[in-house]
């Protein structure tokens, strides 16, 4: 490796902690986001949910979640990542309490509503902060750690619920309330512990070097009209409105299809659940790891993403098997390889916005590619619900079309930004 393409030996590694605080946000965002999922199969025999019942209740929830992104990801360029995430976090626990009070399909939508507008704002404050503590070289492998965190709080949804609805003996609505103090925790932290590097008295002049390694922006903060105009969001956006849902329809159907297929409950146990999401975190991690190492070694940027989301996409493609295996413990290994797939993709997804666009436009960039997401996210609630009720249950066609997008956000990408180049111009 050349010298200039990795962090001095001497360099501080404070900005690790701001990923590590980043992490445990992502871990409390996803346990509240994925509690629902597994309490699913439950309520919705005590409360007698159809299966496109719960398909709309998670179209309201990606509807909210959409439109929500368009919101946080302004906010955070307005405001800054220290007070726009705070209040998302605010915003999202409330929802999160809210399902505790929830007795109808039409309850649950408006929690799940309310959730879903302040979760938008997490992945444009993680990117926003990341770009503001990494250089590009660094900053997929950081992203990777960060949304390897999202399997994290999947796997610890299934113990925390069977801490307190098992051990303590709460019942769900009890659950909600409780957990919500995660979420409290949480926004007390962030307000203390996040600042940007040159204000936090934290990191030492090497380390600082080493952030603002990067050639200086020439483009300070863009409006809506003109980041709409450039290509480079269409790409970062119509990636996410393909690939998005396929991680959605993992987090909120497979409790359920585990459930209908080998008479698994997921909250109970626990052991395929953790296999398939340390397998994503690999993924992840991985991912995020193989791009850095790629422009570390001296690969352009474009090479080094692009790469990497096509090896991710093929990872994907063993998802095609899986409806045809009676066994569990085959069809667990080629779910997380998917899932693993899935994570490697999105870490480097979510590094185009700051390699293309200036800093102070990243929030906005991430919030309109995180509505398209969430209209994808939409049309695969809906769309999942009619079908497994036509079908009986039956999940082949809904994972075959898994398989597809992967490779179609990859062309999209290149045709609408060949080179990844940077926008210089206004």
């Amino acid at each position: 490796m050349r010298s200039d393409t990795a962090a001095p030996a001497k360099t501080g590694r404070y900005r690790w902690s701001i990923i590590a605080l980043l992490f445990i946000a992502t871990t409390v965002n996803y346990i509240d986001r994925t509690m629902l999922g597994l309490l699913a199969p439950d309520l919705g025999r005590e409360l007698g949910w159809k299966e496109s019942d719960y398909g709309n209740i998670v179209f309201a929830f990606q509807a909210a979640y959409a439109s929500g992104f368009l919101v946080m990801g302004t906010l955070i360029d307005r405001f800054g990542p220290r007070i726009g995430y705070a209040i998302a976090i605010t915003v999202w626990t409330a929802g999160h309490v809210a399902h505790g009070f929830a007795s109808s399909v039409t309850s649950f939508m408006a929690a799940r509503m309310v959730l879903g507008v302040g979760e938008a704002g997490h992945f444009p404050a993680v990117v926003r902060s990341s770009s503001e503590w990494f250089p590009q070289k660094e900053r997929a492998y950081a992203i990777g750690w960060v949304n390897s965190a999202t399997t994290i709080g999947v796997i610890l949804t299934a113990p925390t619920l069977a801490l307190f609805m098992g051990v303590l003996g709460f019942g769900w609505r009890e659950t909600f309330f409780i957990t919500g103090l995660f979420g409290a925790a949480l926004l007390a932290a962030w307000w203390f512990f996040y600042s940007n590097p040159r204000e936090s008295g934290r990191v030492d002049e090497a380390e600082l070097a080493w952030i603002e390694h990067d050639p200086p922006e020439t483009v300070a903060q863009l409006g809506w009209s003109r980041i709409a105009r450039h290509r480079s969001t269409w790409a970062y956006a119509s990636a996410k409105f393909l690939t998005d849902p396929v991680w959605f329809l993992m987090l909120f159907w497979l409790p359920k299809y585990f459930d209908s297929t080998f008479g698994v409950d997921l909250k109970v146990v626990l052991l395929p659940m953790i296999v398939m999401y340390l397998l994503s975190d690999l993924g992840s991690i991985g991912g995020g790891w193989l791009s850095s190492r790629l422009m570390q070694r001296g690969y352009s940027c474009n090479f080094a993403r692009k790469v990497t989301m096509l090896a991710s996409g093929a990872c994907v493609l063993p998802l095609l098997l899986v409806t045809s295996l009676d066994n569990m413990w085959l069809a667990v290994p080629l779910i997380g390889l998917a899932l693993a797939g899935h994570q490697s993709f999105s870490s480097n997804l979510l590094a185009l916005p700051p390699d293309m666009f200036p800093r102070r436009a990243v929030g906005s960039v991430i919030g309109l590619g995180g509505f398209a997401g969430g209209v994808g996210g939409m049309i695969m609630a809906t769309s999942v619900g009619k079908i497994l009720d036509v079908t009986g249950g039956n999940y082949t066609v809904i994972f075959a079309a898994c398989t597809v997008v992967y490779f179609l956000a990859v062309a999209s990408i290149h045709l609408l930004a060949p080179t990844l180049a940077r926008v210089e111009k206004v």
